[in-house]
């Protein structure tokens, strides 16, 4: 029988924190970065769409393509610092190779959150949890998408009325962080990335202690 996922929220947060303070400049350099590659393609195309529309959608795709590079990279600076490895801007467009794979898990997610949904709202909520750790996988295993969502499966057995709750904390914690005149929003986006980060950490730490257990015990009857 697999034992109950646990991680501390507490402890994740805090890591989150400690994690954001001591790199405060580095976030907050990276958060504008990313934000100038959200918002200025996206000024650009609009302020064309009249004059110029089909180069308006070309930068509409570019800009799409971006965000979805940008995506990866920030799963994979939180896990360098869950890592205590350093991070770097650069770091942001580290995983290029990973696209497709990243893209279709993406759609399989969504198209698996949204059928969920329609079941009533509930099994949406569920599954869109069960399966938030897909991208992490594809990230830091380079798994596809199919195998990323089956392990965000296992390690959230147990586990997920502790993610959702963190989740709702995480979400209150962004708030806090957009009603301080945008300004917040510097400090606890960093606290949740690299918080959400330190708990898949955790629980893919437990699901693989889990297995070894279980192997030993095996080998040894």
């Amino acid at each position: 029988m697999t034992p109950r996922q646990k991680f501390s929220k507490s402890e994740a947060v805090r890591f989150g924190w400690n994690t954001t303070r001591s790199n405060l400049g580095f976030f907050i350099g990276l958060l504008i970065v990313v934000g100038m590659i959200y918002f200025v393609p996206d000024f650009i195309a609009e302020f064309l769409k009249r004059d110029a529309p089909v180069l308006s959608f070309i930068i509409d795709i570019i800009s799409w393509i971006l965000g979805i590079v940008v995506q990866m990279g920030l799963i994979k600076i939180a896990l360098r610092f869950c890592d205590n490895q350093r991070a770097k801007l650069a770091d942001l467009f580290s995983c290029p190779s990973l696209f497709f794979k990243y893209l279709f898990g993406l759609i399989l997610y969504q198209l698996i959150v949204l059928g969920g949904t329609i079941l009533l709202i509930i099994p949406g909520i569920i599954w869109a949890i069960k399966f938030q750790f897909f991208d992490y996988f594809i990230i830091d295993k380079g798994l596809g998408p199919i195998e990323a969502l089956k392990e965000s499966s296992a390690i959230t057995r147990g586990a997920k009325w502790d993610l959702f709750l963190f989740d709702l904390l995480l979400g209150f914690i962004n708030f806090l962080g957009a009603i301080c005149l945008l300004i917040g929003l510097f400090v606890t986006v960093p606290i949740a990335m690299v918080a959400m980060a330190f708990v898949y950490r955790k629980l893919l730490a437990q699901k693989e202690i889990s297995q070894a257990l279980e192997l030993s015990t095996e080998e040894g009857t």
